[in-house]
C-alpha cells in the first residue's frame, strides 16, 4: 500500500470513528432538548462550513447553483430529509436507544440497494437478492424482539437512503452540499432558537441557569463536530479506493452498537442478538459478493488491456489496471448521527 493510500485509510477510519462516537457527544448537551440541540447543530454547522469555505475561497460553485432551480429544490429536500435523520438520531441517543439507532446504519446499505431497484431500476445479482432477503428477515425477528417495528432504525435507514439518493442526483461536493443544506436549515433554526430562548418559559438553555459558558460552547461546538469528520472523509476519498471506504463505513455503526451495549448497558435479549446477527450475515454476503465482482472486473479489464494492440510507435503494452471498483458505495459522507 502506497503512503498516500495508507494515510487515506487512517483518515477514513478517523472520519467513521468520529461518527461512531457521536453517542458520547449528544448527551453532553443536556439539559437542552432535542429541538434545541438539532437547531443549534443546523445553525452552527453553517457557521463552521462557511468559515472553511471562506478560508479556502471556494465560492465559484454558488452562483451557478443559485441559478439552477431543480438542484436547489433537490437540496431543499435533502435538507429536510437530513433534518429528520439528525433529529431522530439525537432523540434516540439521549433517550437510551443507541443500539436501535446503530441498527439503522447497519441496514442502510440494504436500503440503498432497495432504492437502486425501485427508483433507479437497477438489476441485482442473486447474492444481492439474498442479502436483501436476510435483511428483511432480520427486521421481522427484531420486530418480535422489540414487540414493535424497530421504527427508529427504519426511519434512520430510509431517511439516510433518501438523502443519499438526492445527493447523488445533485452531484455537489460534500462541503459545498453541507453549506447549501444548512443554508436552508439556518433561518428556521435561528428563529426557533431565538423564540425558545427569548420568550419566557420557552425552555431554551442559552439563557438562565443552564446557559453557562461551557454549555453554550458545547452547543456551538456541534457545528465543528458535524464538519470535522466530513473533512476527514473528503481527504480520505481522494486517496483510497471507494471499495476500501465501503468496508470502513461499518466502523460507525459498530462503534455505536458497542457504546450502546457497554456504556449505556442497553438490554440485548437473545432474540435481538439473533436479529442483529442476521443483519451482519446480510452485510457479509453483500460485501463478499461485491469483492468477488470487483475482482472479476479488474481481471477482465487487465485482460482486455493486455490483448489490445499497442499504439503506433509504442513498445509492449504495460499491465495497467482499470478504474478502481466500488465495493459498496459509501454514498454521501454520512452527516447523519
Amino acid at each position: 500500500m502506497r503512503a498516500d493510500e495508507r494515510s487515506g485509510l487512517w483518515l477514513g477510519m478517523a472520519a467513521y470513528g468520529l461518527w461512531g462516537l457521536f453517542p458520547l457527544y449528544w448527551p453532553l448537551l443536556e439539559p437542552s432538548g432535542t429541538g434545541e440541540i438539532l437547531a443549534s447543530r443546523m445553525a452552527w454547522s453553517l457557521v463552521a462550513v462557511g468559515a472553511i469555505l471562506a478560508a479556502r475561497r471556494r465560492w465559484a460553485w454558488l452562483r451557478p447553483l443559485l441559478r439552477d432551480r431543480r438542484r436547489m429544490l433537490l437540496l431543499a429536500c435533502a435538507a429536510a430529509v437530513i433534518s429528520v435523520n439528525w433529529g431522530v438520531y439525537i432523540w434516540a441517543v439521549n433517550a437510551g436507544h443507541v443500539v436501535e439507532a446503530s441498527l439503522g446504519y447497519f441496514i442502510n446499505p440494504l436500503v440503498t440497494i432497495a432504492f437502486g431497484v425501485l427508483v433507479l431500476r437497477e438489476r441485482l445479482r442473486p447474492w444481492q437478492w439474498a442479502a436483501v432477503g436476510v435483511g428483511v428477515l432480520s427486521v421481522v425477528v427484531l420486530t418480535v424482539g422489540y414487540g414493535h417495528l424497530p421504527w427508529i432504525s427504519l426511519v434512520l435507514a430510509f431517511s439516510f437512503g433518501t438523502y443519499g439518493l438526492l445527493k447523488k442526483t445533485v452531484a455537489l461536493g460534500g462541503l459545498e452540499s453541507l453549506a447549501a443544506e444548512t443554508g436552508f436549515q439556518f433561518l428556521p433554526a435561528a428563529v426557533y432558537l431565538l423564540v425558545i430562548n427569548l420568550v419566557a418559559g420557552g425552555g431554551g438553555t442559552y439563557r438562565g441557569h443552564a446557559g453557562t459558558p461551557g454549555h453554550i460552547a458545547l452547543l456551538a461546538l456541534s457545528g465543528a463536530v458535524t464538519t470535522a469528520p466530513l473533512l476527514l472523509f473528503g481527504a480520505s476519498a481522494v486517496r483510497v479506493p471507494l471499495s476500501t471506504l465501503g468496508m470502513v463505513q461499518y466502523l460507525a455503526p459498530i462503534f455505536q452498537f458497542a457504546l450502546g451495549v457497554t456504556v449505556d448497558h442497553e438490554s440485548m435479549p437473545l432474540v435481538r442478538w439473533i436479529g442483529f446477527a442476521l443483519v451482519w450475515v446480510a452485510l457479509v454476503v453483500l460485501t463478499t459478493d461485491a469483492l468477488r465482482t470487483a475482482r472479476g472486473t479488474r481481471v477482465a479489464v487487465r485482460a482486455e488491456t493486455a490483448t489490445a494492440p499497442a499504439p503506433a510507435g509504442a513498445g509492449a503494452s504495460a499491465d495497467v489496471g482499470g478504474p478502481e471498483p466500488v465495493l459498496t458505495d459509501p454514498g454521501p459522507a454520512p452527516e447523519a448521527g
